[in-house]
């Protein structure tokens, strides 16, 4: 059952698999979100990421991952949705080298579903670390060519640096870089084209039930708990840097707004090393974020009207 009174044809619909960092911030709960209101899209699972550089947010290490899990409940539990897809664990951990996978039953769920017979493709929409496909390409070679990974991260281009989801697992990217699986990667200065701003979210998003609500009250709550900090966040506005992962599947084909660049090796440091026989990925310079942004708020607005419970309360 659709969570939308419309459908897209069948063979316009791809699969998706959602690996997301849930608790981190406050930007991937919204992308979630528009992930599961997108009939374009057939969730086949949800899994909790890891973002264990920031393991004090949660108290202790290696519980990154569980917190996520915890949000993923707590958002579909609001959403309420008609069918929910299946939610896994992820690692919860980064990997300790490149040859040395971290099991865990999102990596299982990818390699299962990369082996279907299935004509419609499948992507992985990555919102954090890459830990989870990485060790899914390191259990299961052959579902390299058999998927497509959207991934949020990376430092500017051409010259890389630090970047928040690179940091959570160096090791995985290279090994997703290194794979030769199709990447679409928008890095730093790309999904930072995403901005709204509180008063936009206000009104847009927080007047939609119960999950509207949710959303910008924990936007809004991590905002003042930030409040000390001088560089993050800005204080009236907000980067939904990971609604990409909807935002590039919804745009019309045509647009070229990405270039085809070798996948470089990943340093230390987080800077890109050129790899000229690295396998072509597409690294994306520009988005559509009026489509995307009015894209969620229109699924948003008519989810809530079409769902009369979500003016109930819990």
């Amino acid at each position: 059952m659709m969570p939308l009174s419309f459908s897209v044809p069948e063979k316009k619909r791809v699969r998706m698999i959602i690996n997301t960092d849930c608790k981190n911030e406050a930007d991937d709960q919204f992308a979630l979100v528009h992930h599961l209101l997108t009939p374009m899209l057939d969730v086949r699972g949800i899994i909790a990421a890891h973002f264990e550089s920031e393991w004090k947010r949660c108290g202790q290490p290696h519980t990154t991952m569980q917190a996520s899990y915890d949000e993923i409940r707590k958002v579909l539990h609001l959403l309420a949705l008609p069918a929910e897809p299946p939610v896994f664990k992820g690692a919860d951990r980064a990997m300790p080298d490149e040859h040395t996978p971290v099991l865990s039953e999102g990596a299982r769920l990818i390699i299962e579903e990369a082996m279907k017979d299935d004509e419609r493709p499948l992507f992985v929409g990555l919102l954090g670390a890459a830990t989870d496909l990485a060790s899914a390409l390191l259990i299961e070679p052959a579902i390299a060519s058999r998927l497509t990974a959207i991934w949020i991260g990376g430092g500017n281009y051409p010259q890389g640096g630090w970047e928040f989801n690179l940091q959570q697992d160096i090791h995985a990217v290279n090994v997703m870089f290194a794979s030769g699986t199709d990447v679409w990667q928008v890095p730093r200065n790309t999904y930072k084209q995403m901005n709204v701003t509180l008063s936009e979210l206000r009104l847009r998003v927080a007047t939609q039930g119960r999950i509207g609500a949710y959303l910008f009250a924990q936007m809004v709550e991590l905002n003042d708990r930030l409040g000390e900090n001088p560089g993050f966040p800005h204080g009236e506005s907000w980067c939904l840097g990971d609604q990409p992962t909807v935002g590039l599947l919804l745009e019309d084909r045509g647009r070229e707004h990405y270039t085809l660049t070798s996948a470089p090796r990943i340093q230390p440091d987080m800077r890109y090393a050129p790899n000229p026989s690295g396998h072509p990925i597409r690294v994306y310079h520009t988005l559509d974020v009026r489509m995307t942004m009015e894209d969620f708020y229109a699924k948003l607005a008519l989810y809530c009207m079409e769902h009369p419970e979500q003016r109930n309360g819990d």
